[in-house]
């Protein structure tokens, strides 16, 4: 996410000091670094959810819908 940023600070840095120069391809190289490493996040994070390393569970929530239901079913003695 770092290196996003940084590519991002690095494209408009070329875009006001290019200014507009068609010999000067460092702008497009800014935006393809930049597109590699979004694909490259965005895969991360498919991958990280997909094997049950990510999740989206919340430190508030109080369980799954199904945990609340079986404590409801099943009280404790």
């Amino acid at each position: 996410m770092l290196a996003l940023v940084i590519s991002l600070g690095s494209g408009l840095f070329f875009l006001l000091t290019d200014q507009g120069d068609p010999t000067k391809k460092r702008l497009f190289t800014s935006l393809g670094i930049r597109l590699a490493l979004a694909t490259g996040l965005i895969t991360v994070i498919i991958f990280g959810v997909a094997t049950g390393q990510l999740g989206n569970r919340n430190p508030w929530d109080s369980g799954t819908v199904e945990s609340q239901e079986f404590k409801e079913l099943n009280p404790p003695k």
